[in-house]
Protein backbone atom coordinates (compact mmCIF):
# COMPACT_ATOMS: atom_id res chain seq x y z
CA UNK A 1 0.00 0.00 0.00
CA UNK A 2 1.94 3.24 -1.32
CA UNK A 3 2.45 5.60 1.64
CA UNK A 4 2.27 9.42 1.39
CA UNK A 5 5.12 9.89 3.35
CA UNK A 6 7.26 7.94 0.86
CA UNK A 7 6.20 10.30 -1.92
CA UNK A 8 9.29 12.14 -2.27
CA UNK A 9 8.62 13.84 -5.74
CA UNK A 10 5.89 14.34 -7.89
CA UNK A 11 6.72 11.33 -10.24
CA UNK A 12 6.08 8.96 -7.26
CA UNK A 13 2.62 10.83 -6.86
CA UNK A 14 1.84 10.33 -10.70
CA UNK A 15 2.69 6.27 -10.33
CA UNK A 16 0.34 6.02 -7.72
CA UNK A 17 -2.51 7.88 -9.54
CA UNK A 18 -2.08 5.77 -12.33
CA UNK A 19 -2.63 3.01 -10.12
CA UNK A 20 -5.66 4.16 -8.71
CA UNK A 21 -7.64 6.65 -11.11
CA UNK A 22 -9.96 5.00 -14.13
CA UNK A 23 -7.58 4.57 -17.12
CA UNK A 24 -10.07 6.61 -19.39
CA UNK A 25 -9.83 9.94 -16.87
CA UNK A 26 -5.80 9.07 -15.97
CA UNK A 27 -4.91 9.31 -19.91
CA UNK A 28 -7.30 12.42 -20.57
CA UNK A 29 -4.86 14.41 -18.25
CA UNK A 30 -2.29 13.00 -18.37
CA UNK A 31 -2.05 12.90 -22.25
CA UNK A 32 -1.27 15.38 -25.30
CA UNK A 33 -2.40 15.34 -28.93
CA UNK A 34 -1.50 13.87 -32.54
CA UNK A 35 2.66 12.33 -31.98
CA UNK A 36 2.71 14.02 -28.25
CA UNK A 37 5.62 15.38 -29.45
CA UNK A 38 4.95 19.28 -28.24
CA UNK A 39 3.64 17.41 -24.81
CA UNK A 40 7.34 15.42 -24.59
CA UNK A 41 9.07 18.83 -25.57
CA UNK A 42 7.20 20.93 -22.72
CA UNK A 43 9.17 19.06 -20.32
CA UNK A 44 12.06 18.22 -22.12
CA UNK A 45 13.05 21.40 -22.94
CA UNK A 46 12.74 22.56 -19.35
CA UNK A 47 15.07 20.06 -17.94
CA UNK A 48 18.02 20.64 -20.67
CA UNK A 49 18.57 24.41 -19.38
CA UNK A 50 21.39 24.15 -16.74
CA UNK A 51 21.60 25.94 -13.40
CA UNK A 52 25.08 27.62 -12.02
CA UNK A 53 25.74 26.48 -8.63
CA UNK A 54 27.27 28.89 -6.49
CA UNK A 55 29.16 28.22 -2.86
CA UNK A 56 29.94 30.27 0.25
CA UNK A 57 26.77 32.22 0.18
CA UNK A 58 24.82 32.57 3.14
CA UNK A 59 21.75 30.64 2.50
CA UNK A 60 19.68 31.38 5.63
CA UNK A 61 16.07 33.27 5.52
CA UNK A 62 15.36 32.83 2.22
CA UNK A 63 11.78 33.86 0.72
CA UNK A 64 9.74 32.51 -2.43
CA UNK A 65 6.84 34.56 -1.92
CA UNK A 66 5.65 37.19 -4.52
CA UNK A 67 2.58 38.31 -5.98
CA UNK A 68 0.12 37.46 -8.98
CA UNK A 69 -2.25 39.78 -10.44
CA UNK A 70 -1.92 41.41 -6.96
CA UNK A 71 -2.61 38.61 -5.01
CA UNK A 72 -0.28 37.55 -2.43
CA UNK A 73 1.43 33.85 -2.73
CA UNK A 74 3.84 31.45 -0.83
CA UNK A 75 5.54 30.99 -4.41
CA UNK A 76 4.90 32.34 -7.54
CA UNK A 77 2.93 29.50 -8.42
CA UNK A 78 -1.17 28.54 -8.91
CA UNK A 79 -3.29 25.33 -9.63
CA UNK A 80 -3.88 25.17 -13.86
CA UNK A 81 -7.81 25.21 -14.49
CA UNK A 82 -7.83 20.70 -15.37
CA UNK A 83 -11.24 19.85 -16.60
CA UNK A 84 -13.14 17.14 -14.67
CA UNK A 85 -10.64 17.29 -12.18
CA UNK A 86 -13.37 16.01 -9.98
CA UNK A 87 -13.45 12.51 -11.97
CA UNK A 88 -10.07 12.41 -10.62
CA UNK A 89 -10.97 11.82 -7.18
CA UNK A 90 -14.18 12.51 -5.49
CA UNK A 91 -15.38 16.48 -5.01
CA UNK A 92 -11.83 16.79 -6.85
CA UNK A 93 -11.99 20.74 -7.40
CA UNK A 94 -13.18 21.32 -3.91
CA UNK A 95 -10.56 19.27 -2.41
CA UNK A 96 -7.58 20.76 -4.43
CA UNK A 97 -9.01 24.38 -3.80
CA UNK A 98 -8.71 23.82 -0.07
CA UNK A 99 -5.28 23.08 -0.29
CA UNK A 100 -4.41 25.44 -2.47
CA UNK A 101 -6.36 28.25 0.31
CA UNK A 102 -3.69 26.41 2.67
CA UNK A 103 -0.35 26.81 1.37
CA UNK A 104 -1.33 30.25 -0.08
CA UNK A 105 -1.45 29.88 -3.84
CA UNK A 106 -4.37 30.06 -6.39
CA UNK A 107 -6.49 27.70 -7.53
CA UNK A 108 -8.12 27.91 -11.06
CA UNK A 109 -11.54 25.85 -11.51
CA UNK A 110 -12.16 25.04 -14.90
CA UNK A 111 -15.72 25.60 -17.20
CA UNK A 112 -15.65 22.30 -17.36
CA UNK A 113 -15.45 21.08 -13.65
CA UNK A 114 -17.01 18.82 -11.65
CA UNK A 115 -18.29 20.84 -8.93
CA UNK A 116 -19.73 24.14 -9.67
CA UNK A 117 -18.31 27.43 -8.26
CA UNK A 118 -21.15 28.05 -5.89
CA UNK A 119 -20.00 24.54 -4.35
CA UNK A 120 -16.35 25.12 -4.24
CA UNK A 121 -16.71 28.88 -2.76
CA UNK A 122 -19.15 27.34 -0.47
CA UNK A 123 -16.56 24.74 1.00
CA UNK A 124 -13.45 27.15 0.63
CA UNK A 125 -14.42 30.32 1.63
CA UNK A 126 -11.19 32.26 -0.22
CA UNK A 127 -11.21 33.36 -3.78
CA UNK A 128 -10.06 31.56 -6.55
CA UNK A 129 -9.91 31.99 -9.86
CA UNK A 130 -12.23 30.78 -12.86
CA UNK A 131 -11.31 29.99 -15.95
CA UNK A 132 -13.80 30.64 -19.47
CA UNK A 133 -14.31 28.91 -22.11
CA UNK A 134 -16.22 31.14 -24.33
CA UNK A 135 -19.29 29.56 -26.10
CA UNK A 136 -21.45 30.46 -28.84
CA UNK A 137 -24.28 31.03 -26.09
CA UNK A 138 -23.13 34.49 -25.19
CA UNK A 139 -26.09 35.46 -22.93
CA UNK A 140 -25.19 31.18 -20.66
CA UNK A 141 -21.77 33.23 -20.53
CA UNK A 142 -22.91 36.42 -19.41
CA UNK A 143 -25.04 34.57 -16.41
CA UNK A 144 -21.42 32.62 -16.30
CA UNK A 145 -19.43 35.74 -15.87
CA UNK A 146 -21.90 37.30 -13.29
CA UNK A 147 -22.29 33.78 -11.17
CA UNK A 148 -18.23 33.68 -10.78
CA UNK A 149 -18.67 37.41 -9.47
CA UNK A 150 -20.91 36.55 -7.32
CA UNK A 151 -19.12 33.48 -6.03
CA UNK A 152 -16.23 35.74 -5.42
CA UNK A 153 -13.72 34.56 -8.23
CA UNK A 154 -11.02 37.09 -7.93
CA UNK A 155 -9.56 36.85 -11.53
CA UNK A 156 -10.95 35.89 -14.54
CA UNK A 157 -9.11 33.25 -17.08
CA UNK A 158 -10.13 33.33 -20.16
CA UNK A 159 -8.60 30.67 -22.91
CA UNK A 160 -8.27 31.33 -26.21
CA UNK A 161 -6.46 28.01 -27.51
CA UNK A 162 -9.37 26.16 -27.59
CA UNK A 163 -11.75 27.16 -30.68
CA UNK A 164 -11.17 23.63 -32.54
CA UNK A 165 -10.09 20.90 -30.16
CA UNK A 166 -7.12 18.70 -30.54
CA UNK A 167 -7.15 14.89 -30.94
CA UNK A 168 -6.05 13.27 -28.43
CA UNK A 169 -6.14 9.10 -29.55
CA UNK A 170 -5.96 8.18 -26.33
CA UNK A 171 -9.63 9.74 -25.45
CA UNK A 172 -11.12 8.52 -28.93
CA UNK A 173 -9.77 4.75 -28.14
CA UNK A 174 -10.98 5.10 -24.60
CA UNK A 175 -14.43 6.55 -25.30
CA UNK A 176 -13.84 10.08 -23.16
CA UNK A 177 -17.03 11.91 -23.97
CA UNK A 178 -19.22 14.08 -22.54
CA UNK A 179 -20.80 12.14 -20.79
CA UNK A 180 -17.97 9.34 -20.75
CA UNK A 181 -19.57 6.09 -22.53
CA UNK A 182 -19.79 2.97 -20.97
CA UNK A 183 -17.60 1.00 -22.43
CA UNK A 184 -17.01 -3.13 -21.99
CA UNK A 185 -13.08 -2.33 -21.19
CA UNK A 186 -14.10 0.92 -19.14
CA UNK A 187 -16.04 -1.45 -17.13
CA UNK A 188 -13.70 -4.01 -16.69
CA UNK A 189 -11.05 -0.83 -15.54
CA UNK A 190 -13.45 0.39 -12.56
CA UNK A 191 -13.36 -2.75 -11.11
CA UNK A 192 -9.88 -2.91 -10.43
CA UNK A 193 -10.70 0.77 -8.87
CA UNK A 194 -12.23 0.12 -5.22
CA UNK A 195 -11.10 2.71 -3.64
CA UNK A 196 -12.22 5.21 -6.76
CA UNK A 197 -15.75 3.71 -7.58
CA UNK A 198 -16.44 4.06 -3.46
CA UNK A 199 -15.53 7.39 -3.56
CA UNK A 200 -17.89 8.36 -6.27
CA UNK A 201 -20.72 6.84 -4.88
CA UNK A 202 -20.38 8.85 -2.06
CA UNK A 203 -20.70 11.98 -3.65
CA UNK A 204 -23.43 13.52 -5.42
CA UNK A 205 -21.10 15.74 -7.75
CA UNK A 206 -20.53 13.70 -11.17
CA UNK A 207 -22.29 16.18 -13.85
CA UNK A 208 -20.46 19.13 -15.16
CA UNK A 209 -21.60 21.70 -12.28
CA UNK A 210 -21.10 24.65 -13.70
CA UNK A 211 -22.93 23.73 -16.85
CA UNK A 212 -25.81 20.97 -16.39
CA UNK A 213 -28.61 22.88 -14.66
CA UNK A 214 -27.84 26.26 -15.56
CA UNK A 215 -27.20 26.19 -19.39
CA UNK A 216 -30.46 26.42 -21.19
CA UNK A 217 -31.33 23.32 -22.74
CA UNK A 218 -28.83 21.25 -20.42
CA UNK A 219 -30.68 19.86 -17.78
CA UNK A 220 -29.07 16.39 -17.45
CA UNK A 221 -26.02 15.02 -18.42
CA UNK A 222 -27.52 13.14 -21.55
CA UNK A 223 -28.14 16.63 -23.27
CA UNK A 224 -24.78 17.63 -21.91
CA UNK A 225 -22.87 15.78 -24.91
CA UNK A 226 -25.17 17.51 -28.52
CA UNK A 227 -24.50 20.91 -26.28
CA UNK A 228 -20.64 20.81 -25.78
CA UNK A 229 -19.44 19.72 -29.46
CA UNK A 230 -22.33 22.19 -30.69
CA UNK A 231 -20.87 24.98 -28.72
CA UNK A 232 -16.89 25.75 -28.73
CA UNK A 233 -16.80 29.15 -31.53
CA UNK A 234 -13.97 28.83 -33.42
CA UNK A 235 -15.06 32.48 -34.61
CA UNK A 236 -13.65 34.10 -31.45
CA UNK A 237 -11.63 37.15 -31.93
CA UNK A 238 -10.20 40.04 -29.86
CA UNK A 239 -13.48 41.62 -29.98
CA UNK A 240 -14.87 38.88 -28.04
CA UNK A 241 -11.89 39.23 -25.63
CA UNK A 242 -12.73 42.93 -25.22
CA UNK A 243 -16.74 41.80 -24.78
CA UNK A 244 -15.28 39.27 -21.99
CA UNK A 245 -13.26 42.21 -20.22
CA UNK A 246 -16.56 44.52 -19.93
CA UNK A 247 -18.61 42.01 -18.71
CA UNK A 248 -16.33 41.13 -15.69
CA UNK A 249 -15.00 44.43 -14.59
CA UNK A 250 -12.32 42.40 -12.71
CA UNK A 251 -8.64 41.20 -13.13
CA UNK A 252 -8.54 39.68 -16.92
CA UNK A 253 -5.78 36.59 -17.61
CA UNK A 254 -5.84 35.21 -21.19
CA UNK A 255 -4.21 31.80 -21.53
CA UNK A 256 -2.39 29.86 -24.42
CA UNK A 257 -0.31 32.86 -26.30
CA UNK A 258 2.10 31.72 -27.76
CA UNK A 259 3.47 34.78 -30.06
CA UNK A 260 4.91 37.86 -29.96
CA UNK A 261 2.16 39.33 -32.13
CA UNK A 262 -1.10 38.06 -29.96
CA UNK A 263 1.38 38.93 -26.51
CA UNK A 264 1.15 42.75 -27.83
CA UNK A 265 -2.78 42.20 -28.81
CA UNK A 266 -2.90 40.94 -25.58
CA UNK A 267 -1.68 44.19 -23.93
CA UNK A 268 -3.62 46.32 -26.61
CA UNK A 269 -7.16 45.00 -25.10
CA UNK A 270 -6.09 45.20 -21.34
CA UNK A 271 -5.36 41.78 -20.38
CA UNK A 272 -3.61 42.14 -16.79
CA UNK A 273 -1.50 39.02 -17.49
CA UNK A 274 -1.00 36.40 -20.05
CA UNK A 275 0.05 33.02 -19.78
CA UNK A 276 2.08 31.76 -22.41
CA UNK A 277 1.02 28.16 -22.87
CA UNK A 278 0.00 25.33 -25.44
CA UNK A 279 -2.12 24.11 -23.38
CA UNK A 280 0.03 21.25 -22.09
CA UNK A 281 0.84 19.80 -25.53
CA UNK A 282 -3.11 19.16 -25.67
CA UNK A 283 -3.95 21.29 -29.08
CA UNK A 284 -1.37 22.10 -32.08
CA UNK A 285 1.24 19.38 -31.86
CA UNK A 286 4.43 20.18 -33.49
CA UNK A 287 3.96 23.52 -31.79
CA UNK A 288 6.89 25.26 -29.75
CA UNK A 289 7.24 24.22 -25.82
CA UNK A 290 6.09 26.86 -23.83
CA UNK A 291 9.19 27.54 -22.61
CA UNK A 292 11.54 28.57 -25.63
CA UNK A 293 8.39 30.79 -26.55
CA UNK A 294 9.00 32.61 -23.04
CA UNK A 295 11.82 34.86 -23.60
CA UNK A 296 10.57 36.63 -26.20
CA UNK A 297 7.10 37.53 -25.60
CA UNK A 298 8.63 38.48 -22.04
CA UNK A 299 11.16 40.65 -24.04
CA UNK A 300 8.44 42.39 -26.35
CA UNK A 301 5.28 42.86 -23.41
CA UNK A 302 7.02 42.24 -19.67
CA UNK A 303 7.11 46.12 -19.01
CA UNK A 304 3.39 45.70 -19.78
CA UNK A 305 1.42 43.40 -17.80
CA UNK A 306 2.24 39.98 -16.04
CA UNK A 307 3.68 37.09 -18.18
CA UNK A 308 3.26 33.71 -16.97
CA UNK A 309 3.68 30.51 -18.14
CA UNK A 310 2.60 26.81 -18.10
CA UNK A 311 2.73 23.53 -19.95
CA UNK A 312 5.86 21.73 -18.78
CA UNK A 313 6.01 22.72 -14.72
CA UNK A 314 6.31 19.04 -13.13
CA UNK A 315 8.96 20.11 -11.07
CA UNK A 316 10.02 23.25 -8.68
CA UNK A 317 13.15 23.57 -10.46
CA UNK A 318 11.06 23.77 -13.53
CA UNK A 319 9.10 26.83 -11.49
CA UNK A 320 12.79 28.21 -10.73
CA UNK A 321 13.67 28.24 -14.67
CA UNK A 322 10.73 29.73 -16.16
CA UNK A 323 11.11 32.63 -13.43
CA UNK A 324 14.73 32.86 -14.40
CA UNK A 325 13.51 33.63 -17.62
CA UNK A 326 11.35 36.40 -17.19
CA UNK A 327 7.81 34.75 -16.27
CA UNK A 328 6.07 36.41 -12.69
CA UNK A 329 3.58 33.61 -12.52
CA UNK A 330 3.63 30.07 -13.12
CA UNK A 331 0.61 27.36 -13.77
CA UNK A 332 0.79 23.53 -12.99
CA UNK A 333 -1.96 21.35 -13.57
CA UNK A 334 -0.76 18.15 -13.94
CA UNK A 335 1.16 17.69 -11.21
CA UNK A 336 -1.59 18.42 -8.62
CA UNK A 337 -3.52 16.33 -10.58
CA UNK A 338 -1.81 13.32 -9.92
CA UNK A 339 -1.93 14.08 -5.88
CA UNK A 340 -4.85 14.54 -6.04
CA UNK A 341 -5.38 10.84 -7.85
CA UNK A 342 -3.30 9.39 -5.50
CA UNK A 343 -4.40 10.56 -2.13
CA UNK A 344 -7.12 13.18 -1.95
CA UNK A 345 -6.71 16.07 -1.25
CA UNK A 346 -3.66 15.33 1.03
CA UNK A 347 -2.29 14.68 -2.23
CA UNK A 348 -2.57 18.09 -3.49
CA UNK A 349 -0.57 19.39 -0.14
CA UNK A 350 2.41 16.84 -0.27
CA UNK A 351 2.49 18.08 -4.30
CA UNK A 352 2.17 21.93 -3.62
CA UNK A 353 5.19 21.02 -0.45
CA UNK A 354 7.18 18.95 -2.72
CA UNK A 355 7.76 21.54 -5.44
CA UNK A 356 8.32 24.14 -3.12
CA UNK A 357 10.99 22.61 -0.87
CA UNK A 358 12.72 21.98 -4.91
CA UNK A 359 12.58 25.67 -5.56
CA UNK A 360 13.37 26.76 -2.09
CA UNK A 361 16.47 24.71 -2.56
CA UNK A 362 17.56 24.69 -6.09
CA UNK A 363 17.20 28.95 -5.51
CA UNK A 364 19.84 28.86 -2.65
CA UNK A 365 22.22 26.38 -4.10
CA UNK A 366 22.41 29.10 -7.17
CA UNK A 367 23.66 31.46 -4.70
CA UNK A 368 20.29 33.71 -3.46
CA UNK A 369 17.61 33.90 -0.56
CA UNK A 370 14.83 35.98 -2.21
CA UNK A 371 13.49 34.87 -5.04
CA UNK A 372 13.12 38.44 -6.29
CA UNK A 373 16.49 38.83 -6.77
CA UNK A 374 16.70 35.85 -8.99
CA UNK A 375 17.09 36.61 -12.92
CA UNK A 376 18.56 34.89 -16.09
CA UNK A 377 22.45 34.69 -14.37
CA UNK A 378 21.51 31.90 -12.50
CA UNK A 379 21.80 29.59 -15.80
CA UNK A 380 24.36 28.59 -17.76
CA UNK A 381 24.68 30.44 -20.72
CA UNK A 382 23.75 28.25 -24.03
CA UNK A 383 21.22 26.07 -21.95
CA UNK A 384 18.29 28.56 -22.18
CA UNK A 385 16.54 29.95 -24.97
CA UNK A 386 17.12 33.80 -25.90
CA UNK A 387 14.71 36.68 -27.17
Amino acid sequence: MPSLDKMTCIEDLRQVAESRVPRMFYDYADTGSWTESTYRANSADLQSILFRQRVAVNMENRSTAGAMVGEKVTMPLAIAPVGMLGMQHADGEILAAKAAKKFGVPFTLSTMSICSMEDVAEHTGAPFWFQLYLMRDRESMKRMIQRARAAGCSALMLTLDLQVIGQRHKDIKNGLSAPPRPTIANIVNLMTKPRWCMAMAATRRRSFGNIVGHVKGVENMSSLASWTNEQFDPTLSWADVDWVKEQWGGKLILKGVMEVEDAVLAAQHGADAIIVSNHGGRQLDGAPSAIRALPAIVAAVGDKLEVWMDSGIRTGQDVLRAWALGARGMLSGRAMLYGLGAFGEAGVDKALAILHKELDISMAFCGHTRLQDVDRSILVPGTYPTA
